[in-house]
């Protein structure tokens, strides 16, 4: 939708209601769909102010100053600076005098509490406009009724309402009358030409308490009288506990207990793959190191359950499916089985792509007080409702007995969907009827870990006097059922023929959702697929892409998901940021685009080749996500996607033996470094159109640009990640 429609019919529905607090100032409660956390300190002493402690309000003080209440949660995003400055826009306030604050979890007056899909931004946009709007409005009517003028020769700007005589009043002197108006039904939104701080770079409301240690995140939560839980898990998928002896753990200064729990999980077994580990020790200690050496003291002994997985067998199995004819159709246009048999050429790819662990900085942890009266759960999480709803169910307890304070995430990427710890916790907290917070070490994180699926894609397409007349992507993947490819991406719709396939094996290893679900890797396989169906029909890459758009555009068929134009518009801007064609001496260029998240991505990558290793020098990205609410937080959020999809692509691989990963800590695991990050070169298309995620799109692209570009540079295509281990096993060789 474009936003240029500034007149919004607003319902009283999203309002929770207006109140006037008991030593002045307004509360007013807003329904926001798609939240953020927030806090940015205010030059005043603001618990000197009259504001009393609501979840899910905007707060305006005697003074001015506003206290706006988001409930999504943060993991680095950037939701907690963003969704806040939409309402400060409509509300018209300077962003000195704003004040964000963390909502807990409140599944009554909002709608997903969730960080994920890179969606917060997209779906929260009218809600949050149309909440600093109405708030505006009702300031300003409070001024007209003061003055005994008509509102509408009112105006409102920087936190001052002035009317036709010249005549001025601040928020604050108007707002006790404010609090007793009515809630306006209609209210304009401001035309994006107005905009005085969306659209300006901002910094981060968390980044000097971050940068000063202060304590944001779970890891930081230390209630007076919390112990804390180490756990040990089986050492292997497969695995179960036979029995432990606890006695050398018992005798660790500071443990305070040991005991075997996971049983009140099976209430929920086949929902998620982590429900299955029912057998668990923890070690209950005073403090974080006692626990965990305590743990490192347990003599436990665990059977062989089932088969333990390795990577050779999911390999094989992978290719077994592959090969074979049981698929479920996801999409299917044309005959694609006619156009192969018609065709001059059928070209044909396997592209394989291994486990990979998430690595938040912070590891897993997550603080639960159970009682009988309550649930007091604080913590990072992304499905803070879903994790509420679980510990609901286990514990048979009603949902208003569940608190959960959501904290500042050091990283996400998909892992903190997924509240086995959270589980962990309470079952804890439930057996030794104490606080406790369970503290997964690294080793603990990477091998008790819901993985990145290993995908293996074949892709195949025909040729027919120039043109692409047919093509079949068919993917196999470890547990793949809910993480599968996205149909009615690029590039359904620009080719007659088209199909899209699917199979899954099913494994004991915990998978999920990885940064850019489903793209994160289908990205490379089908624009490197591209690059050589561009070369084989002689035609530059972004330009066969731009040809093929053409067929989409206009289209009827409302199963497609993405733009022609606004990708064609994107393709275009990176071509021209980026010189495309003309790389420095000594240096080779590679192209890749797509869509993602609601957001077009093209980049190209530019590398040098160095002891026969490629290096990335420099990576020109350009994005269409509509609107920029704020461009230095776009910014970084793109050029992380794209340094985590060139790490990944390049460096990442787990592998597993014996149903145990090989690496649980970065001794082994190869993450990118500092000295490997290149330049990124950020653009951002400006049509007017309402934003969309970044969090996300900026990665998938980033591994095909590098592989066209290592194709540029060597004459070799790239069709297993990670690229290094290519030119490892090279090297080896060459040495012998």
């Amino acid at each position: 939708m474009k936003s240029q429609n500034n007149s919004l019919q607003f319902s009283r529905r999203n309002f929770l209601r207006t109140t006037a607090l008991a030593g002045g100032g307004m509360l007013i409660g807003f329904n926001l769909f798609t939240a953020c956390k927030s806090e940015a300190k205010p030059p005043v002493d603001i618990s000197k102010l009259n504001f009393n402690d609501f979840n899910a309000f905007i707060k305006i003080s005697d003074e001015g100053y506003v206290t706006i209440f988001s409930p999504n949660p943060e993991i680095g995003q950037g939701v907690k600076t963003s969704m806040p400055m939409i309402i400060a826009e409509e509300l018209d306030v300077p962003w000195d005098k704003v004040n964000v604050a963390q909502g807990k979890l409140d599944s009554k007056n909002y709608q997903r509490q969730v960080a994920g899909g890179s969606q917060s931004i997209r779906f929260g946009w009218d809600a949050l406009r149309q909440t600093g709007a109405t708030t505006r409005q009702m300031l300003v009517n409070a001024a007209a009724a003061k003055w005994g003028v008509d509102a509408s020769t009112c105006s409102a700007s920087q936190g001052v309402i002035t009317n036709a005589n010249g005549d001025k009043l601040g928020y604050g002197d108007v707002v006790k009358e404010a609090a007793s108006l009515e809630v306006p039904e209609n209210v304009k939104l401001k035309d994006p030409k107005e905009y005085k701080l969306i659209g300006q770079d901002v910094r981060n409301v968390d980044i000097d308490k971050i940068r000063t240690g202060k304590p944001l995140f779970g890891i930081d939560y230390k209630p007076e009288g919390m112990l804390f839980a180490s756990v040990m898990r089986p050492p292997a998928f497969g695995k179960k506990l036979v029995s432990f002896d606890d006695s050398k753990a018992k005798a660790v200064n500071g443990v305070v207990d040991v005991i075997r729990f996971g049983e009140k999980i099976k209430v929920l077994e086949n929902q998620i793959n982590f429900t299955t580990v029912t057998d668990k020790i923890a070690v209950i200690a005073t403090s974080t190191w006692a626990a965990m050496k305590g743990k490192k003291a347990l003599i436990a002994t665990w059977e062989d359950a089932e088969k333990l997985e390795s990577t050779e067998d999911h390999d094989k199995e992978l290719l077994k499916i592959l090969d074979g004819k049981k698929f479920d159709i996801r999409r299917e246009d044309g005959n694609v089985k006619k156009a192969f048999a018609q065709a001059d050429k059928v070209i044909e790819r396997t592209y394989s792509s291994p486990f990979l662990p998430h690595n938040c900085m912070e590891p897993m942890n997550f603080y639960a007080d159970m009682t009988k009266e309550v649930a007091h759960l604080v913590g990072p999480i992304q499905t803070p409702a879903w994790s509420a709803s679980m510990i609901s169910r286990i514990f048979d307890k009603k949902p208003e007995q569940i608190h959960l304070e959501m904290t500042r995430m050091g990283g996400g990427f998909g892992r903190r969907l997924y509240g086995d710890f959270v589980l962990e916790a309470a079952e804890i907290s439930d057996k030794i009827q104490k606080p406790v917070k369970v503290m997964y070490s690294r080793e603990d994180d990477m091998a008790a870990g819901t993985y990145r699926p290993a995908i293996k894609y074949r892709i195949a397409a025909s040729l027919k006097d120039g043109k692409i007349t047919g093509y079949h992507l068919k993917e196999a993947a470890i547990n793949s059922n809910m993480y599968g490819l996205i149909p009615n991406f690029f590039p359904a719709g620009c080719i007659p023929n088209y199909k899209v396939s699917t199979a899954n094996y099913k494994s004991k290893m915990t998978t999920g959702a990885w940064r850019a679900p489903y793209t994160n890797f289908l990205a490379f396989a089908e624009q490197t697929f591209f690059r050589e169906l561009a070369d084989e029909l002689g035609k530059d890459h972004p330009q066969l892409l731009i040809e093929l758009l053409q067929n989409v555009k206009g289209t009827t068929d409302k199963r497609i998901e993405y733009s022609g134009q606004r990708m064609e518009d994107t393709i275009k801007l990176a071509v021209s940021k980026s010189n495309w064609g003309n790389a420095p001496k000594g240096r080779y260029q590679g192209f890749a685009a797509y869509y993602s998240h609601n957001t077009h991505v093209a980049e190209v990558a530019e590398i040098e080749m160095k002891d026969g290793v490629p290096v990335v020098k420099k990576v020109t990205a350009a994005v269409d996500c509509g609107i920029v609410v704020n461009p230095l937080g776009a910014k970084n959020q793109v050029e992380g996607g794209v340094i985590d999809g060139i790490g990944h692509a390049m460096y990442g691989d787990l592998s597993f033996k014996d149903g145990a990963p090989l690496a649980t800590n970065f001794d082994r695991y190869r993450l990118i470094r500092m000295q490997e990050t290149p330049e990124v070169d950020v653009h951002f298309v400006q049509n007017g159109e309402s934003p969309t995620g970044l969090g996300e799109p900026g990665l998938p692209p980033a591994g095909g640009a590098i592989a066209n570009a290592v194709k540029a540079a060597t004459g070799t295509q790239m069709f297993e990640q990670p690229f290094i281990n290519y030119f490892d096993k090279k090297k080896n060789a060459i040495l012998g």
